[in-house]
């Protein structure tokens, strides 16, 4: 009989050598799992390798597509065709304004090898792996920033950017208006503006909109150009009538024009109307014109006397303007006006103001009296100069008060210096003229304003204190530098031209001269003009300084010295045709 003890020990190694079999089975498929893991591991890494080190599917960089190509096509393709793209011109914006930048200028280039790395750098994301093989990419380039050359493209921008802010202008001309846009001010932020660009530029992408700091005129364009068309063209559209009573009068669009300005007020555009232009024009040689009669000064008895003025009915002048501004937005383009009492514009008082009461200067020059047609033209010119009154700060002008020398204004042809050779034109002697009036203007104090000597020297004028004339070109002009009035006096006696000032003295005038210098002899010239005028010549040509000194009698007041040279030719022996 055997015991429990006994039947229980030889089960014992038995059991155990059963359950190392079942652990030993047990274990095989974990191995095998971890393997299959391994390799598809393998596998799964290996594709990511491929994929990773090829470009992107569908990929494409500005416009040109690269997808699936490994790295040295890729950037085999990229130098070919995306690098010369990225040397186009950048376009960006500036206050709403197109410009451009030269990219090679400014140190930005494609970085080719840092583009194609970033897209086959190596990647395990399988989002990313997915994308790669399926989706479209668009690659965003690296790109090359040289900071200092982009720096120095960004100021020459500037230069063309910047501006001071300027107001819109509206001027007024020739009977018509013209209108000038405003400009804003603008100043670009130029350390902004480049971080941008380094920022924001992309091949063939968008305008690139620079930061500026921008200051607006205070009336805008559009604004402006509403004020012009609505009240600037109706204020030209055309004529405008004044009315007083049954007294009328036309005021053009030039007469209106001429006396209109355009300035802002209080923000707003605003035209304003010159009420004693449009008196000025509206009252001459018409119904409106005034009653009234001006002072005069004229020579009685051989002296200045005053024919004194007096009062009458003229247009009222205040207010004319705003009333203009106001007919021009109606139908009838009619301004109701009024006729008052008024004196007359130059007065009595006025005329004895300027104090025009003694000869100041004389000054008289011999003429060839042989030459009857040349003394025909001294008269005329005389007689226009004679009675002409010239106030302090006016200026006169010989042109201005014989013009136009024509014979149909009473000159003849005569005898003229042209271009170094005796010739004929109207008006032949009004140099003469010229030399008077050069004279009485240096002898009383006054301003030279311009005045030409003659290319050679005449014996009956002081040298180099002479002046010839030439309509259109050269003209004799001085200002009446004093507070007193100036009347001119000029006529012709039997040997003579004499010239006679009258005002009030007021400079004490001395003049030094330096005598001739650097003599020329003459020599013998050729003329083919067909009018050539033979010389037999022989007088030298020379040089010469004039000096003026001028102080106020009552020596208050004293200008600085002043010195005028000329260069004479000599009086060349002058044979008609060509040279032998």
């Amino acid at each position: 009989m055997q015991t429990p003890s006994q039947d229980s020990t030889p089960a014992t190694p038995n059991n155990s050598s059963h359950n190392k079999k079942k652990q030993k089975s047990k274990a095989k498929p974990w191995i095998i799992a971890g393997s299959c893991v391994v390799a598809v591991g393998a596998v799964y890494f290996g594709a990511a390798a491929f994929i990773s080190s090829q470009v992107p599917a569908n990929a494409s960089i500005a416009g040109v597509n690269i997808g699936s190509m490994n790295g040295d096509e890729a950037r085999a393709e990229i130098e070919r065709v995306v690098a010369p793209l990225a040397e186009e011109p950048i376009k960006v914006t500036v206050n709403a304004k197109d410009y451009t930048i030269d990219p090679v200028k400014a140190g930005l280039s494609l970085n080719v090898d840092d583009t194609v790395n970033d897209l086959t750098s190596y990647t395990v994301n399988p989002v990313k792996l997915y994308e790669r093989l399926t989706g479209d990419y668009e690659v965003t380039p690296e790109l090359n920033v040289d900071e200092d050359k982009l720096s120095a493209q960004i100021e020459a921008l500037a230069k063309k950017t910047n501006a001071e802010v300027t107001e819109g202008k509206i001027e007024f001309a020739d009977g018509a208006a013209k209108l000038s846009k405003p400009v804003d001010g603008v100043a670009l932020k130029n350390d902004e503006a480049a971080k941008k660009i380094s920022e924001d530029w992309s091949i063939g992408g968008a305008p690139i909109e620079l930061p500026a700091d921008v200051v607006n005129p205070e009336i805008s364009a559009d604004t402006l150009q509403k004020f012009y068309d609505d009240q600037v063209t109706k204020l030209l559209k055309g004529d405008v009538t004044l009315a007083s009573d049954d007294k009328k009068a036309k005021l053009s669009t030039a007469s209106i024009a001429a006396a209109t300005t355009y300035a802002p007020k209080d923000g707003a555009p605003a035209l304003t109307l010159d009420d004693k232009k449009l008196y000025n024009a509206a009252t001459k040689n018409s119904d409106l014109s005034s009653t009234a009669k001006d002072a005069k000064i004229v020579l009685k008895n051989g002296k200045p006397a005053i024919e004194e003025s007096t009062k009458g009915i003229s247009l009222e002048t205040d207010g004319l303007g705003a009333k203009v501004l106001a007919a021009s937005a109606t139908e009838n383009r009619t301004a109701e006006v009024k006729m008052t009492e008024t004196e007359a514009d130059f007065t009595t008082a006025d005329a004895k103001k300027l104090g025009v009461k003694e000869a100041i200067v004389d000054f008289s020059t011999p003429y060839p009296a042989y030459d009857t047609v040349r003394t025909k033209n001294l008269k005329a010119g005389a007689a226009r100069v004679t009675g002409v009154i010239v106030k302090p700060g006016e200026r006169f002008s010989l042109l201005n008060t014989l013009g136009p020398i024509t014979t149909a204004n009473g000159y003849f042809s005569s005898g003229v210096v042209e271009n170094g050779f005796s010739s004929e034109a109207v008006g032949g002697g009004l140099s003469q003229i010229s030399t008077m009036m050069y004279n009485v203007g240096f002898l009383a104090g006054y301003d030279d304003i311009t005045h030409k000597p003659h290319s050679r020297w005449f014996d009956r004028y002081p040298a180099g204190r002479e002046a010839t004339l030439w309509e259109g070109q050269i003209d004799m002009i001085w200002e009446n530098n004093t507070p007193y009035g100036v009347m001119i006096q000029a006529w012709v006696s039997d040997d003579a031209v004499h010239t006679r000032l009258w005002s009030t003295k007021y400079w004490d005038v001395s003049q030094k001269s330096s005598g001739k210098y650097n003599l020329t002899n003459p020599e013998t010239k050729y003329n083919e003009a067909e009018k050539c005028v033979a010389e037999s010549g022989g007088q030298k040509g020379f040089t010469i300084d004039i000096t003026r000194y001028r102080e106020t009698f009552d020596g208050s007041k004293k200008l600085p010295a002043e010195t005028k040279s000329w260069t004479y030719s000599p009086w060349n022996k002058i044979v008609c045709g060509k040279k032998p």
